[in-house]
């Protein structure tokens, strides 16, 4: 009597191989990429500091220290003894209590102002590359004449107008920022409408927003993930930047434009440090996320398989 074995079976084999999903090709990829993971760890490690860093810090930010005011130039460097682990400001304030802060709120308005314009600007893309028509130049002609309005100029306005708050720095940041995520939406929902998938809910009778919301926008999230890691940085840069030029956050809060600011415009006193720790957190989080960004758009690129 033979007996049946499923060794060397086609059907087995292929029942017992499984492939790999697009996500799951592009999460290997992405940890194969050492320049992103390097990126990663960097972000992992800025954040761990904005959250959990005032917990180790002695001073308040607020707090004054009266030992060394008037002479921080000769007391108020970094110190463990003191307390002082980034030493002090030209008030007396530790520096590791606002560079905590700095960080919490770089990274809030990076993260909150790049949220608001991946979701207007992906909706509004979507929206005119779907509907397409006379809909989509009357829509595109309007990003390319707000687009040559200088944004700088009009955030400027927007805090002078409506005060230096920090819900107008994240409205504001996120606003003047949706304009580039819509194009690219645009652009990529023009080669999607007319897939199967799309024509099929097309003909079933769905309606244009459940398209857009449910077969539209899924199948750009890659592109989406890869540009708004991108964005984070430059809002970061446009907060700093602000904030460098004394309309950003007000006292007592702080970013870390706004130290950089302060510490450049004591560098020629001697105290380096008051420049140096906000430079060194600004720059690791630009570069950890810049990484992180390169890092994503090469394991989503569908040519690199």
């Amino acid at each position: 009597m033979m007996v049946a074995t499923t060794e060397n079976n086609p059907a087995t084999e292929g029942m017992a191989a499984r492939g790999r999903s697009p996500w799951a090709d592009a999460r290997r990829r992405f940890l194969r990429n050492k320049a992103a993971m390097f990126g990663l760890i960097i972000l992992l490690f800025v954040a761990a500091f904005a959250i959990f860093g005032g917990l180790f810090s002695q001073w308040s930010n607020e707090e004054l220290d009266y030992n060394v005011m008037g002479q921080v130039e000769q007391l108020g460097g970094p110190s463990f003894a003191n307390g002082h682990y980034f030493g002090t400001d030209d008030l007396g304030r530790d520096l590791f209590a606002r560079t905590v802060q700095g960080t919490q709120i770089s990274l809030a308005v990076g993260v909150v102002g790049a949220i608001i314009a991946m979701v207007v600007g992906t909706l509004y893309g979507a929206t005119a590359g779907y509907v397409g028509g006379r809909v989509d130049g009357i829509m595109m002609r309007t990003v390319d004449i707000l687009m040559a309005v200088p944004y700088m100029f009009v955030l400027i306005l927007m805090l002078v107008m409506y005060g230096r708050s920090i819900t107008i720095l994240f409205v504001g940041v996120g606003l003047i920022s949706w304009m580039d995520m819509s194009r690219i939406v645009r652009g990529q929902t023009l080669s999607l409408k007319g897939r199967e998938y799309v024509e099929a809910a097309r003909a079933t009778g769905v309606s244009a927003p459940i398209i857009i919301l449910r077969h539209i926008v899924p199948n750009l999230l890659g592109v989406i993930a890869v540009y708004a890691t991108l964005l984070v940085p430059l809002m970061i840069l446009t907060e700093s930047f602000i904030s460098f030029l004394g309309l950003g956050v007000q006292e007592p809060m702080t970013s870390l434009g706004a130290l950089i600011s302060e510490g450049a415009g004591t560098i020629a006193y001697g105290t380096t440090w008051q420049l140096g720790f906000p430079l060194l957190f600004f720059c690791l989080t630009l570069f950890g996320f810049f990484f992180v960004g390169d890092g994503l758009r090469d394991a989503l690129d569908p040519k690199d398989r």
